[in-house]
């Protein structure tokens, strides 16, 4: 599938999921339900008690505003925004001399998150339409940069990764939450579009991600895998189903998929 296609697959997909407020990008029943999800990936309580419920759709892998060690009065950019969980919990860790911006491809999840933002009054955010191979940034203008399980979407991750280098200041960070192989996918699911709009065949070996951000200038890149159950035992879901019926026998779809966190600087 050429990669204009696999973009026009995924932003059909997650526009359908803004609009039935509902996560899950496999768009199964195979994921956990929102709590048991939320909590397993990284978000307290008190953080999801924070911002707004339309902004959690349980799309995350990880929370990566946990690692970023923000400080009051950064600019913050968030890749693939979604309805705005992290830009909103980024929001609260810059305070009103700070920004954060979102920016998602999907027209359904910025309106989702402009409204997030208007009932929350969270006014040192911002959500912009664009893709995150091609931002709508200036060069040089931002402090830290977060992104969650969204880059394994992209089908240009090296531009991905020029244009995070590009719009970070000098000593800039990165800090991503992402879905990553352990060992390369059976040949049946890495062709299969459901599986590459569910984060699974759209991500790459994690040998070949730190490969890409350092050939993208980033420095000090560290890269950590996490356990995060993902995909339930409910083999009466189509989507399971295929999974399990295309991994060879006595294997688990966590002996090639994996949660990673992702750190690097300019």
């Amino acid at each position: 599938m050429l990669k204009k296609d696999i973009k026009k697959t995924v932003r059909k997909a997650y526009g359908k999921i803004a609009e039935k407020n509902t996560g899950c990008g496999c768009g199964g029943g195979c994921c956990p339900d929102t709590k048991e999800l939320t909590n397993s990936i990284g978000y307290s309580k008190k953080e999801l008690n924070s911002i707004p419920d339309n902004a959690n759709l349980e799309l995350g892998c990880g929370n990566p505003v946990a690692l970023a060690e923000l400080k009051e009065g950064e600019i913050v950019l968030d890749l693939g925004s979604g309805a705005g969980i992290d830009c909103f919990l980024a929001a609260k860790k810059v305070g009103p001399k700070g920004k954060v911006i979102g920016i998602d491809m999907t027209p359904e999840m910025i309106r989702k998150a402009e409204n997030n933002a208007k009932k929350a009054g969270m006014l040192n955010t911002e959500f912009k339409l664009g893709d995150i191979e091609n931002l709508p940034v200036d060069d040089n203008s931002i402090n830290v940069i977060i992104s969650n399980c969204v880059i394994n979407l992209s089908p240009d991750k090296e531009k991905v990764f020029q244009e995070i280098h590009r719009v970070l200041k000098p000593g800039g960070k990165v800090t991503i939450s992402d879905m990553a192989l352990l060992k390369q996918l059976p040949v049946n699911i890495e062709k299969n579009i459901k599986a590459y709009v569910g984060c699974v065949s759209g991500a790459i070996l994690i040998d070949k991600y730190k490969a890409i951000m350092n050939s993208a200038g980033f420095k000090r890149v560290k890269i950590t895998p996490k356990k995060y159950t993902f995909i339930s035992d409910n083999t009466n879901d189509p989507f399971c189903r295929f999974l399990f019926d295309n991994l060879p026998k006595g294997k688990s779809i966590y002996d090639y998929v994996t949660s990673i966190y992702v750190d690097g600087y300019k």
